[in-house]
């Protein structure tokens, strides 16, 4: 059924794209003649400290010997030539909802996946995946999934990759799997499956460690797509590695010699022996260039320096070995002649960790040691930014000047917006991100988009040396960030929407030591704080919050530009769902005084709605959505009603969100080519009152002239 609609999908798309160029093309910037190329890949517990660029290559300058460092010579050499973000952080500080908000474009407020839901079925609805294929993109993901449902329904999982966009998955099916990284050995961990869309094929896989399986896979479907009938189609590959995290366990040797299309890691394909890292000894090969380092560990001159511990060698030989495996990929771009217009992104899923399950006798993994948190505080599971803040860089030579800094603050989730911006077709409005294609590019205005992270955990912050006293071994429990420019707000141990949030600048205190809240002069920010946060969620019973039953606060507005009624926007366009506004044109604009009264148009399209609703008293209200064609409705920031994807024309649906007097912003995404009472019907109701519909009696609109 899916393939069915992604099939018409992509035919009313390319039909729109003859009678609608201008209207369907994203605006933000200028678009290329082909949509590129996008390998998009993420690791699993990396830090923003364990890259040279980022950090690493501050230690080595420094020449400090009791700072032991590592190299990323690969990546480094990315960062030169494209793009590195210092300020862009995951959504989520621990990976199965860090990488659903990447997957959906939504944010921990609006997701699905929230917390510790591991292997939780990631919602079917729009997708990266869907969006691209949409936009005739062949589409795989290779590596860790962990998003696909209740485990007894192997293999046919109700959110297979296969059923969320992808043409193609090859790897780790459950999230347990990605802390082995030698699936048919399973030297610490047991044996693992690999899954080939619906078939397990571990038993083949001897001696494969998982970054150079992954890897070889990745280089065989990327020549394959180049030398088959989709060779006229770009592509789209999510690439995820299982490593750094977890297990530690070596390569079996060196990376092999040269890369790209005759070098590097190469597949095989024979039994026992897919791979050409497949023979010799598993779990024994260190990089040289750490084997045999020595450090400073009493911070003592005098004394003789000791042996890095056998963890850290470990450590820094599979950050290596992703290295490696990113300058073998970008080398098979160059002899394919298509790294011009690929986009290549490198980023992490959460900070670092300090979870290693390695046999007695093995020092514990600490970030610590390399400092893999970087200048901040804060590791996976914690909304610090060192659990937060990603080491992300982008590639794309045909676009993106070199050795460029991108400081401005942006999320994993904005990633879905910044694709189908580059792959030139509309974002869908239920997406949180904004496209940072301005950003990259150097082009168009760089729309700001939301910064907002919501998690729960029971353990502490470790007790660092390094980390600031006031957080070392504090308790975690309920906990959110919200950053509103410069400044940054972490709550911990939540107990009440009333709890104050500890506020700091991020841009000149990266370490969050001066805690602004204190100061009367930063009272108002933290009141915002606590608006927004509300503001930018809906209640998920899945994921309990301590503030779910708080009433969300009402917007600001000056009474006197209000007028009655909703303005409107029409924007033209074939559409292949409802489609966000962010970085669009719109056709033609008015006023109406209610959702009947927008005048037909000759073209398709979409129709937004906006205005803000009154509400008298404080109270829960239900709100109820029917259409005959699809639509998608907003309050404030968070998602309202969902009449999309998947949604059956005429099926009435409902929510219920508790409100605070006071005027509440709303939007209204229709599609089709008018509003009114065929298409659309929009209702609400406090408790055990009457239906309202919105209208000029309820709700108003800015009027900008005024």
């Amino acid at each position: 059924m899916i393939k069915t609609t992604w099939r018409a999908t992509v035919v009313s798309f390319l039909l729109s794209v003859t009678l609608f160029p201008a209207e369907i093309k994203a605006q933000s910037v200028k678009p290329i003649v082909a949509p590129p190329n996008i390998i998009f890949i993420l690791t699993d517990d990396l830090g923003y400290g364990d890259i040279g660029v980022f950090f690493q290559n501050q230690r080595k300058q420094n020449g400090n010997k009791a700072f032991p460092f590592q190299l990323s010579p690969n990546l480094d050499q990315m960062a030169a030539s494209g793009a590195k973000f210092t300020h862009q952080y995951s959504n989520a500080p621990v990976c199965a909802p860090s990488r659903a908000s990447f997957i959906t474009g939504m944010n921990q407020g609006n997701a699905k996946v929230r917390d510790n839901q591991f292997d939780k079925q990631i919602e079917e609805n729009h997708t990266i995946a869907t969006m691209l294929k949409a936009a005739g993109y062949s589409t795989a993901a290779i590596g860790k999934w962990g998003l696909q449902g209740e485990t007894k329904e192997e293999p046919n999982w109700p959110a297979h990759p296969s059923k969320r966009g992808f043409d193609q998955f090859f790897g780790y099916m459950r999230h347990a799997d990605g802390h082995e990284h030698y699936p048919y050995e399973g030297l610490y961990r047991g044996e693992k499956q690999v899954w080939d869309n619906y078939t397990d094929v571990a038993a083949g896989l001897s001696k494969c460690y998982t970054t150079d399986l992954w890897t070889a896979y990745a280089k065989k479907w990327i020549v394959s797509h180049q030398r088959g009938e989709e060779a006229k189609n770009p592509f789209f590959m999510f690439l995820a590695y299982d490593a750094p995290h977890a297990v530690l366990e070596l390569p079996t040797q060196a990376y092999p010699k040269g890369g790209g299309l005759k070098g590097g890691l190469q597949w095989k394909g024979k039994k026992g022996e897919m791979i050409n890292t497949a023979s010799g000894e598993i779990d024994t090969y260190v990089h040289p260039d750490y084997a045999w380092a020595t450090y400073d560990d009493d911070q003592n001159a005098a004394t003789p320096e000791l042996a890095w511990p056998d963890t850290y060698k470990r450590y820094a030989t599979a950050n290596r070995r992703i290295d490696d495996a990113v300058g073998d990929l970008s080398q098979l771009l160059k002899d394919l002649n298509i790294a011009d217009n690929t986009l290549i992104i490198f980023t992490s899923d959460n900070g670092p960790s300090i979870e290693s399950y390695l046999p007695k006798g093995f020092a514990a993994n600490s970030p610590e040691f390399f400092g893999s948190f970087g200048p901040f505080d804060g590791i996976k599971r914690d909304v610090w930014e060192g659990g937060l803040r990603m080491p992300t860089l982008a590639s794309w030579p045909a676009r993106i000047p070199g050795a460029k800094t991108i400081s401005s603050a942006s999320m994993l989730s904005d990633w879905m917006a910044t694709f189908a911006d580059a792959a030139n077709i509309p974002a869908p409005a239920r997406t949180d991100g904004v496209s940072l294609l301005p950003s990259l590019t150097g082009k168009g205005k760089q729309e700001q988009g939301q910064v907002y992270v919501e998690y729960t955990e029971g353990g502490r912050t470790p007790d660092f040396k390094s980390f600031e006293e006031s957080r070392r071994g504090r308790k975690r429990e309920q906990m959110q960030m919200i950053r509103i420019g410069d400044l940054v707000g972490v709550r911990y141990q939540i107990r009440s929407a009333s709890d104050d949030f500890e506020i700091y600048n991020v841009v000149s205190d990266p370490k969050e030591r001066r805690n602004l809240a204190i100061e009367p002069a930063y009272r108002q920010v933290q009141e915002k704080m606590k608006a927004k946060v509300l503001q930018n969620r809906r209640v998920d019973a899945e994921a309990p919050r301590p503030y779910d039953s708080t009433a969300v606060p009402a917007g600001v507005l000056l009474s006197k530009v209000m007028q009655p009624g909703l303005s409107w926007k029409f924007f033209k366009g074939n559409f292949p769902w409802v489609v966000s506004e962010k970085g669009r044109k719109f056709f033609k604009q008015g006023h109406a005084t209610d959702l009947k009264s927008v005048p037909a148009f000759a073209s398709k399209g979409m129709v937004l709605y906006e205005g803000y609703l009154k509400i008298l008293k404080e109270g829960s209200y239900t709100f109820s959505l029917q259409t005959k064609g699809k639509a998608y409705v907003r309050l404030h920031e968070a998602e309202l009603l969902d009449a999309d994807f998947g949604y059956l024309p005429g099926k009435e649906i409902f929510t219920t969100v508790r409100l605070k007097a006071g005027y509440h912003p709303v939007k209204i995404y229709v599609s089709g080519e008018q509003g009114g009472p065929d298409k659309i019907m929009l209702k609400y109701k406090e408790a055990a009152s009457d239906w309202s519909l919105l209208s000029n009696k309820n709700i108003y609109y800015v009027n900008k002239l005024l």
